[in-house]
């Protein structure tokens, strides 16, 4: 006889039984569902399926992001979880389709059922909003003040308010890249070189000069995009450095920091994509109702597309130069080669932060 225990089979590695058993509607099950209504809980039990696994690649990416050294050798790593995350809003967006199968009508037969509860509840959301930096939403409207209202006297709703406190304490994704790209190599100097500044500043005069010369008109924004560091030379550094690493991506210590960029602009692309058709989606299905829980349905839905956490990498479009118009590079033989790791990310041993 064999001691060796039993092999898990697929519904046991899957825990399939106890997943199927989420959706009520089955016949040993007390909760009666309509077919409409199971379609209606399963699509949105994908959507947060999904979107616990969001949370954790975009946890990795910002970990990595966030470490006091990231040797370029990681960064591979981080684009991957940054496009698994592009590829799942992807299948998310089209998810939408599946859903609109429900007609109004239809909908109405069981939206009562509801009661409060509503999409603007979805904890999981807040999370990846607090995650990667979100913290304006529409005027006159506090999501997660209505989570803790909603989580009174419920021991499974202050699970959820514990979640999102502590969400609320972690550094962002938009704060370890911001803290990354500050020590972005510019013109052959790293931040704990002692003519650091002077040299970064030596760019910024030269970038200026080279966009007066191609399009005089965006000199103004060049310097809004700057102005919004105020004093604070760390967010200046990082701003530069994002200007950098877009005009000479082509070198080769810089085209894998381009691509970390580029996925996180693709990232906020398809998170505002799937906000739209989502929207598109509930005004199809109710108008302009107001949400089950007290939101402006659709309205809200609609406001939220106009808002971009990275938004200096996309202002950064706006003041790009055709490469013939760049000032000369300067160590050169730098960003010809892969850097040890102790000089790729010099940084000291600050916490993320703008």
């Amino acid at each position: 006889m064999s001691n060796q225990p039993p092999q898990p089979t697929y519904w046991d590695y899957l825990r399939l039984l106890d997943l199927l058993r989420l959706q009520g509607g089955s016949e040993e099950s007390d909760q009666r569902l309509s077919e409409d209504e199971l379609h209606f809980v399963i699509v949105h039990q994908v959507f947060e399926l999904w979107l616990k696994l969001v949370l954790r690649e975009l946890r990795l990416a910002r970990d990595r992001l966030a470490a006091e050294w990231v040797p370029e050798r990681h960064l591979p790593h981080l684009v991957r979880h940054l496009r698994r995350v592009v590829e799942i809003f992807r299948l998310s967006i089209d998810s939408f389709a599946v859903l609109e199968t429900l007609t109004p009508q239809d909908f109405l037969d069981f939206r009562r059922k509801l009661g409060t509860s509503s999409g603007f509840q979805s904890f999981q959301m807040r999370e990846l909003e607090l995650l990667i930096g979100w913290h304006a939403w529409p005027t006159g409207v506090d999501p997660l003040h209505e989570i803790v209202r909603s989580a009174q006297g419920s021991r499974e709703g202050q699970v959820i308010v514990n979640r999102i406190e502590q969400v609320r304490q972690e550094p962002s994704l938009r704060d370890a890249l911001l803290y990354w790209l500050s020590r972005t190599p510019i013109q052959g100097v790293f931040p704990s070189d002692d003519n650091d500044r002077m040299i970064v500043d030596e760019f910024a005069s030269e970038y200026q000069n080279a966009l007066a010369r191609y399009e005089p008109s965006l000199v103004p924004e060049f310097d809004k995009y700057l102005a919004q560091a105020g004093d604070n030379q760390r967010l200046r550094r990082a701003l530069l450095g994002i200007v950098f690493i877009e005009s000479y991506r082509d070198l080769p210590l810089l085209s894998w920091p381009y691509v970390v960029l580029e996925s996180i602009v693709e990232f906020e692309e398809q998170l505002v994509l799937w906000r739209t058709r989502h929207a598109r989606t509930v005004e199809r299905m109710i108008g302009r109702r107001l949400g089950t829980g007290g939101s402006s349905g659709f309205a809200y839905l609609d406001a939220t597309t106009g808002h971009r956490v990275f938004q200096e990498l996309w202002a950064v479009r706006t003041i790009l130069v055709p490469r013939e118009y760049l000032p000369p590079l300067r160590g050169h033989d730098l960003y010809q080669l892969c850097l040890p790791s102790s000089r790729v990310s010099v940084s000291g041993a600050e916490s993320p932060s703008q």
